[in-house]
């Protein structure tokens, strides 16, 4: 796959953790990496099984892994027929999970997505009728064909993990995870999403074309291949036990003071760049009259979640500036929006977050 969100610098995985300055011993160091060790060979079987049907889109399957790791959303951006769809059924089979998918349409109702209200004539009552949004895994697909009012309809269960039904409130499975889509290309009848509602997930993937040598195995594997290619992935393997034991030894890796400090200068360096200290300290400046609004706290937590399961698939249990560097993108192009005078300029969000990311100092 043609690699279209690379950063700055690749990330890099050094032999021993840095020496911790905090309340952590080396001793817990050495515990929770011979953890990691064990925790993570998850994640490669994961990967195998899935690569198993999926041909190619590495960086969507590593990025997607990382959202269901640290219990963070997804939004995918690229044109039909990149297998997100394929990606999202390939993973709820191999992890034995319930999965959804809804088509949004400029005519679907918030009742479509979350469940309604329905007369029950032999108790005289009206019985909450629970939609598809009660899975595990739910794909809301062209997640931007659909009016505002469905889109927040999403707002609750993504950031709460429950519905509300008339006067009742209902937990979500868990995990509960949503994978959105939307079509860069096509825009007529489309609804740009509400930022409080972008916010909210935790990864934004631009989506590329697989490289020449993918798409000749893709032709021959679909034209030539078993009609269900979703039988050759070994059902039983690993379960939600699995991911939910992941999840929880990805959440104790450790990040030194200086990576934390990084974390908060680059979401800081979105807000006040001419704040920025450094030999492009005054490259940045000029970007300012280009941002409408800084990343939001929320891009502080999930530059840290995002880095943890990034070391995580690594092997480490310790993570460092190159996990920020590599999964920064991800997590800061859709959190930064630009004003009118960056569009006429035709600077994008990607161009924004990478002049960021070179212009404030690393650890």
């Amino acid at each position: 796959m043609s690699d279209n969100t690379t950063t700055t610098t690749a990330s890099s995985s050094p032999s021993a953790p840095p020496p911790p300055d905090g309340p952590r011993a080396a001793a817990d160091i050495e515990a929770l990496t011979a953890e990691v060790k064990i925790r993570s060979a998850f994640a490669d079987r994961v990967i195998f099984e899935v690569q198993k049907v999926v041909v190619g889109q590495k960086l969507m399957v590593d990025r997607v892994l990382i959202g269901l790791l640290t219990g963070g959303h997804v939004l995918l951006e690229g044109v039909p027929g990149l297998a997100k769809t394929l990606t999202l059924t390939t993973l709820a089979k191999v992890l034995a999970l319930d999965d959804k998918r809804v088509q949004f349409t400029p005519d679907l109702l918030p009742g479509d997505l979350t469940g309604t209200s329905v007369w029950d004539p032999e108790r005289r009552e009206f019985m909450p009728r629970r939609g598809p949004i009660f899975t595990n895994l739910l794909l809301a697909d062209e997640i931007n064909r659909a009016p505002a009012k469905v889109q927040s309809a999403l707002l609750e269960a993504m950031q709460e993990r429950r519905v509300t039904i008339g006067r009742e409130t209902f937990d979500l499975p868990r995990p509960f995870f949503v994978m959105a889509t939307q079509n860069p290309v096509e825009q007529e009848g489309t609804y740009p999403l509400p930022e409080a509602q972008v916010d909210r997930f935790l990864l934004k993937i631009v989506v590329g074309f697989p490289t020449r040598a993918e798409e000749r195995l893709i032709m021959d594997r679909i034209t030539e291949g078993p009609t269900d290619p979703l039988s050759a992935v070994t059902a039983g393997i690993i379960g939600p036990e699995d991911l939910q034991a992941a999840s929880a030894c990805v959440r104790q890796l450790y990040v030194d003071e200086k990576v934390k400090k990084y974390i908060v200068d680059l979401v800081f360096a979105t807000r006040e760049p001419d704040m920025v200290q450094g030999p492009l300290g005054k490259k940045l400046a000029a970007l300012k009259p280009l941002i409408r609004s800084g990343a939001s706290p929320r891009a502080t937590i999930a530059l840290n979640l995002a880095a943890r399961a990034h070391a995580f698939l690594q092997h480490r249990a310790f993570v460092t500036p190159d996990d920020v560097k590599a999964i920064g993108l991800d997590v800061l192009r859709h959190r930064v929006p630009l004003t009118f005078e960056a569009e006429a300029e035709e600077v994008k969000s990607d161009d924004v977050v990478r002049q960021v990311f070179e212009a404030v100092p690393v650890p």
